[in-house]
């Protein structure tokens, strides 16, 4: 039968790029609304990130619909650049999930984008976290 050791339950040393979501969407500043949150239904996906030509200027995400749209009754064709988080908050790709966990609660903000040498490569959620810390 294996010890299992202290480290086996050590989260500290799993990276971000091994929980992060590698499905990225992109939208230009003009994207609206509405085909935002399409976009976010036909993937499946909270967070879709913003980009001005090679510039990425900020994160959508569908909190903001709730706190921003929905809230103040905004209409559907509102640009993203209206609504957006911005600026874009990230993470190095090689970081330990648990500064991902202290940017999130510090910033309070539950998704953040994942870099590598300044291309962003996926984004990591507190669910993700969540999910992490459950198995």
């Amino acid at each position: 039968m294996a010890v299992m050791s202290r480290e086996d339950f050590d989260y500290s040393s799993i990276q971000v790029q091994e929980i992060m979501a590698k499905a990225l969407i992109t939208v230009n500043p003009a994207t609206t609304a509405l085909q935002i949150a399409k976009m976010m239904e036909q993937g499946g996906i909270g967070a879709i990130i913003v980009k001005d030509g090679d510039n990425l200027v900020g994160i959508i995400t569908d909190r903001d619909f709730a706190t921003k749209v929905a809230a103040n009754n905004m209409p559907l064709d509102t640009p993203v650049e209206k609504i957006m988080s911005s600026p874009l908050i990230t993470i190095n790709h090689d970081e330990k999930i648990s500064t991902a966990a202290e940017i999130m609660s510090t910033k309070k903000i539950r998704k953040l984008a994942v870099s590598n040498h300044g291309t962003i490569v996926g984004i990591i959620t507190s669910t993700d976290l969540v999910n992490q810390l459950a198995k």
